[in-house]
This record gives C-alpha cells, sequence and structure tokens, in this order.
C-alpha cells in the first residue's frame, strides 16, 4: 500500500508522476515517465576528484537505447577524472541510481538526469570513489551501531551583483534581513524551489550575516539548510543543490562562490554539518531530556578525529583564514551547548516539555492536547568545514569519526574533557583555551593530520589508502604552512589568494 502521506505536497514533478518515493524507482518507472512525458534527454551526473559535479549526455533515439544506457551505463576515462587513477588503466563504468532521477531544471530540451556510481573494469564498485567510499562509512556505522547516520548541510555562499545604490544594506548584519535591504532573496527561493524539485529536502533558507560593498559591487551572503535525511541522501542533495545556485546564477547574471573567505574582515561561508543517530524510525540523540550517551560517544569520536577531518572539509588555504579567532568559527577542539565558539555545537533541540504553539496561539483549543515530539528535532554540529570541502569524503569522514567513539574506551571521559559551556575567546577565559587542541592552521598541517590518524578511516575498509594517499598529496602540494602568517597582515595577498580559488568545491 503506498503511503501518500510522502507523495502530498512533494516538489518532485517524477514523484508526484509515478506516485511513489523516489527510493523505489525502478528502471522500468524510469523508463514509462520518460515515454510518457516526452523527455528527449538523459544526462549522468557524478562527481570528480575536484568535488565539482560532472555531466554525460544521451540524446534518446529509441526504447531499446534508453533501456541500455539504464541497464548498463557507460565507460568514462578516470584518470581525466580522479588524480590517483593512472591513464595505462583508466576506463571506469558510470552506472545511474534510479532513486535519484529529477527533471533538469535548466535544460531547454526535456530532460532527466540521474546521478551514478563509480565500477571498476571488473564490476565492482570503485574502492575510491566518493559516492562508494560515503557508502561504506554508512555500512560500517549501521554494522558497529545498530543504527542509521542521518545528516544535513548548511549551505552558505555569497551572492555578487551590481551595487543598485538603493536601501542599503547594513555592513556585516543582514542575518534574517528582509527585501528590499536584502537584494538576493527571491534568487534564493528560485534555488530552494528548483533544489525540492530535484528531490532536496529542504528546512529553510535565509540572508546570512555577511554584506558588503565594495567598488560598486554587492556581496550578499545566503545560506540555505536541509533536513536530516540518511547520510548518503544528504551527499547527494548538497552536490545538486550547489549545481543549481550556480546554474542559476550564471542564468541570472549573478556571480556567487562557496569560498570560505572572499575578503579580510568580513564573514566567511561555512559548510556547518548535523548530524543524528536513528534506531527504528526515532532520534536517539536524547534520553530524558538531556544528551543521551550515544550522542556524547559521537561527539568524542568528532573530538578525537577533529584534526584529520579539517583533509576532508578544509580543502584549500583560504579555508585556514576563516578558522581564526572572534569569526564565529572554531580554532579549538572542543564542544557545548549553543556555543558558536566551539567545533561542535549542541543546538538549541526542543529539549524542554513547554507546548509553545499553543502558547503563541490561544485561540487555537486543538494544540493544548496535541502531542509533543520534542526529542526528534535534536542534532550536533560540526562547525570546521567549508565550501571546498569534498562533500562525499567529508561526510564520510564525520560517520567514521562518529562510528569511532563508539569504539573508544574512553569516549565519556574524552567528551567530558573537551566539554566547554563559556565563550573560549574571551580574555578571562584563556587558561580553559590553554588546554584545547587546536585545528591544524594549513593544508599542509592537516594532511600530517591525517597521515597520522589515517588507521581509522581505513578501518572496515572505508577510505581505501589509495584515496588517503591522494588527499595527504594534494594538501601538501598547496605548500601553505607559514603563509597564514605570512600574508595576514597584506590584504592585497590574501585577495590574490582568494581569487585563486573564488570558485572552489
Amino acid at each position: 500500500m503506498i503511503n501518500n502521506e510522502h507523495l502530498i505536497l512533494n516538489a518532485n514533478p517524477i514523484v508526484v508522476a509515478l506516485q511513489k518515493p523516489a527510493a523505489e524507482f525502478t528502471k522500468a518507472d524510469i523508463i514509462n515517465y520518460i515515454v510518457k512525458n516526452d523527455i528527449r534527454m538523459v544526462n549522468f551526473m557524478y562527481p570528480g576528484g575536484d568535488g565539482k559535479m560532472k555531466t554525460l549526455n544521451f540524446v534518446i533515439k529509441d526504447l531499446n537505447y534508453l533501456d541500455t544506457i539504464l541497464t548498463y551505463g557507460e565507460r568514462v576515462d578516470g584518470s581525466s577524472l580522479f588524480s590517483f587513477i593512472q591513464a595505462g588503466a583508466s576506463d571506469l563504468y558510470v552506472l545511474p541510481r534510479y532513486r535519484t532521477a529529477f527533471i533538469d531544471p535548466f535544460a531547454e530540451i526535456p530532460t532527466v538526469s540521474l546521478l551514478c556510481s563509480y565500477f571498476d573494469k571488473d564490476g565492482n564498485p570503485l574502492e575510491s570513489s566518493p559516492e562508494y567510499t560515503l557508502h561504506k562509512a554508512s555500512q560500517a556505522f549501521t554494522e558497529v551501531t545498530g543504527m542509521e547516520f542521518q545528516a544535513m548541510g548548511e549551505l552558505e555562499y555569497y551572492v555578487i551583483s551590481d551595487d543598485e545604490g538603493v536601501f542599503p544594506a547594513q555592513d556585516q548584519r543582514g542575518y534574517h534581513e528582509s527585501a528590499p535591504y536584502a537584494k538576493a532573496n527571491e534568487f534564493r527561493t528560485r534555488c530552494m524551489q528548483y533544489i525540492a524539485q530535484t528531490g532536496g529536502q529542504i528546512k529553510y533558507g535565509h540572508s546570512e550575516v555577511g554584506n558588503f560593498t565594495l567598488d560598486g559591487i554587492n556581496y550578499e551572503q545566503n545560506e540555505i539548510e536541509f533536513l536530516p535525511v540518511p547520510v548518503e541522501q544528504a551527499a547527494d542533495q548538497l552536490m545538486l543543490a550547489k549545481w543549481i545556485i550556480r546554474n542559476l546564477g550564471y542564468e541570472l547574471g549573478y556571480n556567487v562562490t562557496f569560498a570560505p573567505k572572499i575578503t579580510t574582515g568580513k564573514a566567511g561561508s561555512g559548510l556547518h554539518i548535523h548530524m543524528r543517530i536513528v534506531k527504528d524510525g526515532k532520534n536517539q540523540m536524547l534520553s530524558d531530556g538531556m544528551l543521551s550517551e550515544s550522542a556524547r560517544r559521537m561527539i568524542a569520536g568528532m573530538m578525537d578525529l577533529a584534526p584529520a577531518i579539517t583533509a576532508f572539509g578544509n580543502k584549500n588555504p583560504t579555508s585556514y583564514f576563516r578558522l581564526v579567532p572572534h569569526q564565529e568559527a572554531p580554532t579549538n577542539v572542543c564542544w557545548g551547548d549553543r556555543n558558536r565558539s566551539v567545533l561542535v555545537r549542541v543546538p538549541l533541540g526542543w529539549a524542554a516539555d513547554s507546548n509553545m504553539a499553543a502558547k503563541a496561539n490561544p485561540h487555537d483549543t486543538s494544540l493544548a492536547s496535541q502531542t509533543l515530539l520534542t526529542s526528534e528535532k535534536q542534532t550536533v554540529e560540526m562547525r570546521s568545514p567549508d565550501g571546498s570541502a569534498d562533500i562525499y569524503q567529508l561526510l564520510a569522514g564525520l560517520c567514521v569519526a562518529c562510528r569511532h567513539g563508539f569504539e573508544m574506551a574512553d569516549a565519556l571521559e574524552v567528551a567530558e574533557r573537551t566539554y566547554v559551556n563559556v565563550n573560549i575567546h574571551a580574555a578571562e577565559n584563556a587558561s580553559r583555551l590553554g588546554t584545547l587542541a587546536q585545528l591544524p592552521d594549513s593544508c599542509v598541517a592537516s594532511a600530517d593530520c591525517l597521515d597520522r590518524q589515517r588507521k581509522t578511516f581505513e578501518e572496515h575498509g572505508v577510505f581505501s589508502p589509495a584515496m588517503i594517499d591522494g588527499i595527504i598529496a594534494q594538501l601538501r602540494a598547496f605548500d601553505d604552512a607559514s603563509l597564514r602568517k605570512n600574508i595576514e597582515n597584506y590584504p592585497e595577498e590574501i585577495q590574490k589568494l582568494v581569487n585563486q580559488y573564488f570558485h572552489c568545491g
């Protein structure tokens, strides 16, 4: 029996047409939809080694050809996609995952697009591919804990356009600003609608803190935040969201950047990741209104592996100009409640036993008897990653770290030792700050941390040695060990660096 509750108001037209959840799409479903809706093209899409989305186009010429590409996929040049694959043995297969099917919102010719997985010459999943690494991480987490790992991202970005000179926004005061002081709100809502049509589960969108005008150009920071979903789905929807935001920006004449830092003295853009664990459909983050033991073990694992996680979530030198004190970005390995100066934050989570809706709407008597599911919204948030991240590597790394917390004999002691309930950058807390480990300050330092902690990421066969070697080599090639110190007082040099990595990730 179909559960229509999940289909009502669904934004994905393929879900609506087929009257079934995307997770249940079959090859026959995709073919039937294409035939009945006069779809003329199919796109295969997949992440490359640079973290960006790649596309392969097919013109549908007959039913047999459509069945062939959906069954057998296609061959691609792996050496052009990944640095760890040699040209002498570079052929790979890409196979579509039917559950990811969506209508391309930008295509003039009616087009169905599907995300793909990589396979090697023997027809096995490519061990070092981004999406399979995340699949292995998710699978290992469930095998060890008996729970499902879910995640969602806060995607921050700047929209850049000519300054109109009217209704100027207050510098660095753009948080949740409305039009006309916020100029990119309509652009953001169109992005959200397109993302939803591809299957993205959006929580909300809003203008963010960062906004400023420089040399007649307006820079406005925005954020789109998602809902928690199984971690593999979370990665897919973040990849598609970045692709949509860039494409719509290009179509409308905006420049868009996810860069961690775009100028000195202004808010940088992060990619905060919220996580929760679920068993039998129920959130396991709280117990009797308090953070559960399982949640504290997750946090302990992230505390232990935090330095190495920057190798997945902070992938170019400008990342480390964002990770400085007093910028609401973390610098030290610690966690706390509702505290934006820490690395892992436990956000306000509706744990209070209070019917706020009834209090806000006293005339609605039906609210008084409503059963409140106060524990379902609770997550923990990792605040170090940014838009340079390889999304699949990052979520796989966080999944490994949270699983690691369940495997650590001293996890609860580590969680207690790294808990901070004050602003660690305030002068009066200097002695506490001195007891905390620091995050890496460069790509080179990040690579060194990953090298020291690589064994944990390679356990359970999650990260292949080849992938870890490739990440370390990529980070060390930046040769930026002293770069932040050398140029932090030279804005012109910082701007050159920002320009170099403006369209990262």
